[in-house]
């Protein structure tokens, strides 16, 4: 978790130590005793011993209990520092002596993610399923039906993602400047037209061309989602749910393999290929899924009436519940940085590209998924060169997206319990590793069922690109830093997938040996790459910290009060690692 440092008892997760520190040599006791007629009372602090437990033993709290937790905003001191300013939507509603109690804070948050978590989950649903069809397509001779090779199918999976990268930025700008509940839908409902116009395939150059058009308009859609959905939810709260978001993601893999196979069965009605039926009818999906994000998505907590909900969601003292909750003010002051339908400029972009302090997590982007990207891409495709037939080969990936599934979820929550971000993203890297080595010894001779043990187990990883993006949206520490990291972030992602993309190729298969090898070296130079990363945020932490501490309480509050540092360059705050 990152940490800014406060004028109250806080603990440094980041730190050497693991007990509590005092900073600025004030406690939650002395702030109390200090400010007592005019702070209320506030919830019990929750210690380390409960935030390292799992989720599941957390909530010993009376439900009437004061659940507000100490913030800059408690203390005289710092209050006008982080007051949000007045170009913030909701700064009118801001009182930092509003507090609830914890039956209200779970109540609220229950339904914000029955609300906003689980639409969300549909949308990137609708993605992935449109994404991922070309792999079900494959067995339905889609690359013979267009004269195609594996070549011709790797260069329009590189064109997809090149596409893809060049579009996350823009988008993300876009949706920052005209609101992500208004971009998102409009994405949705375009990329579903190129996705069902693949009805209409000719050839090479139809299909490249369509797979440059998907790219393009569905570049963007991840970021702009998370940017959204950081206005509901705290530091802590955004990971698990980004976990059940990318859920979504195996789901469609999931539940794709099950349509596509009653669907591609339809090959030959009327003389029409399966895998044209299959991308009419899911592009179709899409497109409804898209029409109902207009009228679904509300621009923030706060902000959910609308002349089909007139009411909203919230009454007013929710809806100031929401706003120092909701928009998680006392949590992470900066996200009333700027308002919500406000652009960045060209200044703040260039100074956040070059923020080297995200880098290391923008590298990390472009190598971690690479290992287990071949085996998952051409999954079906291997299946069928093995010899199973169209049927077979859809459900045979069904085990590995069940296993993925809970691999998933378990590292997210593995992430929480053990309070580190490192810790539990570099299981992936080790879990593939000695699969890779089994994987690059197989021969003609082996058996299709002991491969398709194999490749499952590797498909099956833990993936931990959830815990990486909330990693890269903490560390980023404002809301024009997250909309570019996020960005970033992605684009790094899908230039991996570009590189992935073309290690199996066409002179290699069935086996992929020369690929194998060259997975099993990236795997390695993403462990040490993970230990250098530790190392650099390590490093950055234990600098400030003696830096800090070496400073009075009125030198610190001092350089709160003008310091040109901005975000996470600002000496109290520690990077997540």
């Amino acid at each position: 978790m990152t940490t800014i440092l406060p004028n109250f008892r806080a603990r440094d997760i980041n730190d050497d130590s693991s007990s509590d520190k005092i900073i600025n040599s004030k406690s939650v006791a002395d702030t109390n005793a200090v400010a007592v007629e005019d702070v209320p009372p506030l919830g019990a602090l929750i210690s380390d011993d409960i935030e390292r437990r799992p989720f599941w033993k957390r909530r010993k709290f009376g439900a009437d209990d004061i659940a507000t937790q100490p913030s800059v905003f408690d203390d005289p001191s710092t209050l006008e520092t982080y007051r949000p300013p007045p170009q913030y939507e909701n700064s009118h509603r801001f009182d930092p002596r509003f507090r609830w109690t914890w039956k209200e804070e779970f109540a609220i948050v229950r339904k914000i993610d029955f609300r906003i978590m689980f639409w969300a989950w549909i949308m990137f649903f609708s993605l992935d399923l449109d994404r991922s069809n070309i792999s079900q397509a494959n067995t339905d001779n889609f690359l013979e039906d267009l004269h195609m090779n594996t070549n011709d199918f790797n260069l329009g999976n590189t064109l997809f993602k090149l596409c893809f990268l060049i579009a996350e930025l823009p988008s993300q700008l876009v949706s920052k400047r005209i609101g992500p509940d208004r971009w998102i839908p409009t994405q949705m409902i375009l990329w579903s037209i190129v996705s069902l116009s693949q009805y209409w395939l000719k050839g090479r150059s139809s299909f490249l061309a369509t797979r440059c058009l998907l790219g393009f308009l569905q570049g963007g859609f991840i970021p702009d989602v998370i940017l959204y959905l950081s206005y509901f939810y705290t530091k802590n709260e955004l990971p698990i749910r980004l976990a059940w978001f990318w859920v979504s993601n195996l789901m469609a893999q999931l539940i794709g393999a099950f349509v596509a196979t009653g669907i591609l069965k339809l090959r030959g009605v009327r003389g029409i290929s399966g895998w044209r039926y299959l991308f009419l009818i899911e592009g179709i999906l899409t497109a409804f899924a898209g029409v109902l994000s207009f009228f679904l998505m509300p621009p923030g907590p706060t902000q959910t009436k609308a002349w089909w909900r007139p009411k909203g969601w919230f009454d007013e003292r929710k809806v100031r519940f929401c706003m120092q909750l909701g928009t998680v003010l006392r949590d992470d002051p900066s996200k009333s940085g700027m308002h919500n339908r406000q652009g960045l400029t060209i200044k703040n972009i260039v100074e956040l590209i070059f923020d080297w302090r995200l880098w290391p997590i923008y590298v990390l982007g472009l190598t971690f998924q690479i290992p287990v990207s071949p085996p998952q891409t051409y999954l079906t495709l291997s299946l069928r060169n093995l010899g199973f037939n169209t049927t077979l080969s859809n459900l045979l990936s069904i085990p590995s997206v069940v296993l993925g599934t809970i691999n998933l979820l378990l590292s997210c929550y593995l992430s929480e319990i053990i309070d580190s971000r490192i810790g539990a993203i570099v299981t992936l890297q080790f879990w593939a590793l000695p699969l890779l080595i089994v994987l690059s010894t197989f021969t003609s001779s082996t058996s299709q069922w002991v491969y398709f043990a194999v490749v499952t187990l590797i498909t099956g990883y833990p993936d931990t690109h959830p815990v990486q993006v909330a990693w890269a949206s903490t560390n980023a520490y404002s809301v024009g830093g997250r909309t570019v990291s996020a960005s970033l972030y992605n684009m790094f992602v899908q230039a991996g997938g570009i590189v992935s993309s073309n290690i199996y190729r066409n002179d290699d298969k069935p086996l992929y040996k020369r690929g194998n090898r060259i997975l099993i070296g990236i795997t390695v130079l993403n462990i040490v790459l993970y230990g250098l990363t530790w190392i650099f945020y390590r490093s950055i932490n234990r600098h400030r910290s003696r830096t800090w501490n070496s400073m009075t309480p009125e030198e610190q509050q001092t350089y709160l009060d003008t310091t040109k540092d901005k975000g996470n360059q600002k000496l109290n705050f520690r990077f997540s690692y």
